[in-house]
C-alpha cells in the first residue's frame, strides 16, 4: 500500500513530525511504502471556493505548493492526517490542506483509508478535530483505520521517548 502522511505542524522536526515518522516506520515494517510530507515551509493558500476545479478536472486555479500535494494524494492508497492541536482544532496549515482537497470533490479520491494523529500540550482538547475528521470520513466514505492522540507535548521534541509514541508506530504496523 502507498501511504501519504501529511504533517500539519508549522515546526519542522517537531512533535507532529516525530509522530508521523513513527507511524511511517510501523507501516514500513509491514512492507508498505510511505511518504511523510511536512506542510512546514510550503505555500498553500486558502481555498477560494471558486469551483474552477469542478470545471477543470480537479485542477486548482491557484498556483502554489498544493498542486504537488494533490498529485501525491492522487497516488496514495491511504491518507494520514497528522496535526498539533491549536485552540482545540487542527493547525491552520492542516486546515488549508484539508480545504484545498476540495479540488478532488468532483473527481473523487483514489484512497479509501485514512488515519488521524494528533498531539497537544493539554489533555482533552481533541473533540473538535476528531469530530471534523469523523464527519469527513463518513461523508466521503473513507475507512477510518484509527486515531491516536498524545497530550503533554509542551516543548519541541517532547515526543521523543514518550511511551505513547508507540501507539502511532503500532497503528502503522497494524495495516494489512
Amino acid at each position: 500500500m502507498n501511504i501519504l502522511i501529511v504533517s500539519g505542524s508549522p515546526r519542522k522536526g517537531g512533535n507532529t513530525d516525530i509522530m508521523a515518522q513513527a507511524f511511517a516506520e510501523g507501516a514500513q515494517s509491514r512492507g508498505h511504502q510511505t511518504a511523510v510530507q511536512s506542510l512546514s515551509g510550503l505555500k498553500i493558500a486558502p481555498c477560494l471556493g471558486c469551483q474552477y476545479c469542478f470545471a477543470h478536472g480537479g485542477q486548482c486555479v491557484q498556483k502554489d505548493d498544493m498542486a504537488g500535494l494533490l498529485q501525491q494524494v492522487d497516488q496514495a492508497d491511504m491518507l494520514v492526517f497528522a496535526s498539533p492541536i491549536y485552540w482545540f482544532d487542527i493547525s491552520a496549515q492542516m486546515k488549508c490542506f484539508v480545504d484545498r482537497l476540495y479540488a478532488r470533490g468532483k473527481i473523487g479520491f483514489r484512497h479509501s483509508k485514512t488515519a488521524l494523529l494528533l498531539n497537544s500540550g493539554a489533555p482533552g482538547v481533541y473533540d473538535a478535530a476528531v469530530a471534523q475528521y469523523k464527519a469527513t470520513c463518513a461523508y466521503l466514505k473513507w475507512q477510518d483505520i484509527g486515531i491516536v492522540t498524545i497530550g503533554g507535548m509542551k516543548a519541541k521534541g517532547d515526543m521523543v521517548g514518550c511511551p505513547e509514541l508507540e501507539q502511532a508506530r503500532a497503528l502503522g504496523a497494524s495495516l494489512d
